[in-house]
């Protein structure tokens, strides 16, 4: 009898909330992050469910979030995961496409709804994809065309240092007791095994209480080249195989006492005979977009 009740209400519960409201969602949000590509459309798009989407019309992954979206996420671009739930990609140097679509699929007998499907892509520049799959990490090994004469491989690394002459790496873990919040911190990212040609160019570092660069809760401190408030300070960006700034130490709050704060940064390397790679902020000079792998550091607040 108990179960009996309990599917009676199930029942009653769907009847009341009836149908979604259809609407006619002619608009698509999409997201080109360095390692994921993330869609969403508003809410029931001509009366379809959220189960009744499909991603690249195969894979029925969608998740309805509470600002009233669907949203289908491809979390892989890397080569051995680049046609996910149908994704296709296309290169035309130098430049890589990737495309996909959400598409309505009803198996009912009969279908009432106006059949949907939602095409999107985003472009990312090659020197990029070629070094993302090995960016999520504090070392990256990259390759770097080098005109005629091939491609070599370079190491970056996201650093932390002991001053501002950037001439000491501190060893991993770095850590941070309560007592030095608010102290500088001296961080970079350098490249071994680069000619002079070629210039590392950070273009947005962020923070976040999370190991995932796109979490929701995350404090800017570079911004498209430049330091986001006073606090902050670029020593050197695109001018050599080194790019390296200072930041004051905090933690986020809400967060117990031990707690880690993950530093990201988006960084590509910029061929100096074709781009203009020095950032100067101070003007706010207007820069070609070039996209980059983002490397990661974790930094532990710890208290005494």
């Amino acid at each position: 009898m108990v179960t009996l009740a309990i599917y009676l209400l199930v029942i009653l519960g769907r009847a009341l909330a009836g149908p979604c409201i259809p609407n006619k969602a002619d608009v698509i949000l999409v997201y080109c992050y360095p390692k994921t590509i993330i869609t969403r459309i508003p809410e029931c798009p001509y009366g379809w469910e959220i189960n009744q989407l499909a991603l690249g019309g195969i894979c029925y992954n969608g998740v309805h979030d509470s600002a009233g979206y669907y949203q289908f996420t491809i979390p892989d671009l890397s080569p051995k995961n680049k046609s996910y739930c149908g994704t296709q990609s296309e290169f035309k140097n130098p430049l890589y496409h990737f495309y996909n679509s959400i598409v309505s699929n009803d198996s009912s007998v009969i279908v009432k709804s106006q059949p949907v499907n939602y095409s999107f892509s985003c472009t990312y520049n090659a020197n990029y994809l070629v070094n993302q799959a090995a960016f999520d990490q504090r070392v990256a090994t990259v390759h770097v065309k080098n005109g005629s004469s091939g491609s070599f491989e370079s190491q970056l690394a996201l650093n932390f240092y002991s001053n501002a002459k950037f001439s000491s790496i501190k060893e991993a873990p770095f850590v941070v007791e309560t007592s030095e919040i608010g102290s500088d911190i001296f961080a970079g990212v350098e490249a071994k095994g680069l000619s002079d040609r070629f210039k590392v160019v950070l273009n947005n570092c962020w923070a976040t209480p999370s190991s995932e660069y796109f979490y929701q809760i995350h404090w800017p401190l570079i911004t498209k080249g430049c330091a986001t408030d006073y606090s902050i300070l670029v020593h050197e960006n695109g001018k050599t195989n080194r790019a390296t700034f200072q930041f004051n130490a905090f933690r986020f709050r809400n967060i117990p006492k031990l707690s880690k704060v993950w530093l990201h940064c988006e960084t590509h390397i910029c061929d100096s005979e074709k781009f203009s790679c020095a950032v100067t902020c101070d003007k706010r000079r207007q820069r070609s977009e070039q996209t980059g792998g983002v490397l990661v550091a974790e930094i532990t607040v710890r208290s005494k």
